[in-house]
């Protein structure tokens, strides 16, 4: 079984007294060691799918294994032990603790995990040297660039040993060359094996990934391997 399989994706809202749908009869599959950008503009759904993908929400209708889990099956407690042990997450906004070091920051997952401290920071260590960062552990967040900082929060993602990372605009708040930078790292550790899945609007971004999927008003319009010409299902 893929590690993401779902099938028939409905997710609707009620909004001024209308329901609107922000993801409409997706199916999606990605096995181990994907590397997958779904790209759309604003209101297109990505963040939408990336947010079920990711169990932070639940889908109104459709069907949604995660490493051969039924999530549907599960109440919020196990969904979130789920969610923590076999999903890393990197946004936008770095999401830094000021006044803890890297080191720290990467660190704290774990801690919520009953992980004993030791233990914490010599994994802790590990991920910030598998970004580059081995001189910048004891560094405060303030400390760091714009790219070092997304990288801090790259290693704090992986501390947890997931099996997929879910990036949201991860280049967004950077500047071009730093963006390059950390598109650099994200191959890296996709070359390592794992599942990399990432949501942009920028198509240069979209670029790195082996594949490319491209959402319009909730749908899936285009699923494309890099070098094969788009695949178009109709909408449902």
């Amino acid at each position: 079984m893929s590690l993401i399989e779902a099938t028939q994706l409905w997710r609707s809202y009620w909004m001024g007294g209308e329901v609107v749908h922000a993801l409409r009869a997706v199916d999606l599959r990605v096995e181990q060691g994907e590397w997958v950008a779904i790209i759309g503009p604003s209101g297109s759904g990505k963040s939408t799918l990336m947010h079920v993908v990711g169990l932070i929400d639940r889908p109104t209708a459709g069907t949604y294994f995660l490493d051969g889990v039924d999530t549907a099956s599960l109440d919020d407690y196990r969904l979130a032990g789920l969610r923590n042990r076999s999903i890393g997450f990197v946004f936008q906004s770095f999401n830094l603790i000021a006044g803890e070091t890297a080191l720290e920051n990467v660190a704290a997952p774990l801690m919520y995990g009953g992980v004993r401290r030791v233990e914490r920071m010599q994994r802790a260590s590990a991920a910030l040297e598998s970004v580059g960062l081995g001189d910048r552990m004891a560094h405060d967040p303030s400390q760091l660039s714009g790219g070092q900082q997304q990288r801090v929060a790259i290693a704090r993602a992986l501390v947890t040993q997931p099996r997929l990372l879910l990036a949201d605009e991860p280049t967004g708040n950077l500047d071009t060359a730093s963006g390059a930078e950390l598109l650099g790292v994200l191959r890296g550790l996709h070359a390592q094996g794992l599942t990399v899945v990432l949501i942009t609007h920028d198509q240069r971004v979209a670029a790195a990934a082996d594949r490319v999927i491209e959402m319009t008003d909730g749908y899936v319009v285009s699923d494309r391997r890099r070098g094969e010409s788009p695949m178009e299902p109709a909408p449902a």
